[in-house]
């Protein structure tokens, strides 16, 4: 499914080709199970019209900063992805819509169009992916957990050495919970384990220091 890498693939691209400017039309399926908590007309209404500021993203989650409220939010579950007409956006092999396929994909659930005739969707092959609208994403709302980014906000090394003193738990899971850091998966946690020689199954609170100074750095080369 993707993870962190991707979901950061499509936030940068989202970034460069689309921020500054409007929507001036907008398309969304009428999927409940995908389009969560708003109907397909009223994420329609809300996102026509506002020029998209920036791209955002925490862990696994992606988010659009408009020139006003509401936002909408992208979590992409086991087959989400974001394309944009004729630009290579990483994406996950497995559930990834051909560049051959029709446009927008039959896998659309938010089709845009921008004023300079740029267009992107986000798709979902499988319907594990969550859109939401949301009033203020930085004002304790449930999908965006205090735990920092694997990416951006990785903790200092003592920091991250010390809290996993604590944790008698396997460190494969540990680093799978999204409450203690945010964005890892599992190809994500398989590689930083492999390349720190760390079994999967070894409880966290036995790993030496230098174990866990070299999974540290692990996560910060993989991520």
């Amino acid at each position: 499914m993707p993870e962190l890498p991707e979901v950061e693939a499509a936030r940068r691209a989202i970034e460069e080709h689309c921020a500054g400017k409007r929507i001036c039309e907008c398309s969304v399926a009428d999927d409940p199970k995908v389009i969560d908590g708003v109907s397909a007309s009223e994420l329609e209404v809300a996102l026509v019209g506002k020029t998209i500021v920036a791209a955002l993203r925490k862990g696994k989650n992606l988010w659009l900063r408009l020139d006003s409220p509401p936002f909408p939010t992208f979590h992409f579950g086991m087959t989400g992805a974001i394309c944009i007409k004729g630009v290579a956006v990483t994406k996950y092999v497995r559930s990834s819509v051909s560049d051959s396929d029709e446009w927008p994909s039959k896998y659309s659930k938010v089709f845009v169009k921008l004023d300079d005739s740029v267009e992107f969707c986000f798709t979902d092959k499988r319907r594990f992916a969550r859109v939401r609208l949301l009033k203020d994403v930085h004002s304790g709302i449930s999908f965006l957990n205090e735990s920092p980014d694997a990416l951006l906000e990785l903790v200092p090394v003592d920091e991250f050495v010390e809290s996993l003193s604590k944790k008698k738990i396997a460190i494969k899971a540990l680093l799978l919970d999204q409450g203690f850091i945010s964005g890892i998966g599992n190809w994500i946690a398989d590689e930083v384990l492999y390349q720190a020689k760390i079994h999967p199954l070894q409880i966290a609170s036995s790993l030496t220091k230098e174990s866990c100074k070299s999974l540290y750095k692990c996560i910060r080369e993989v991520t």
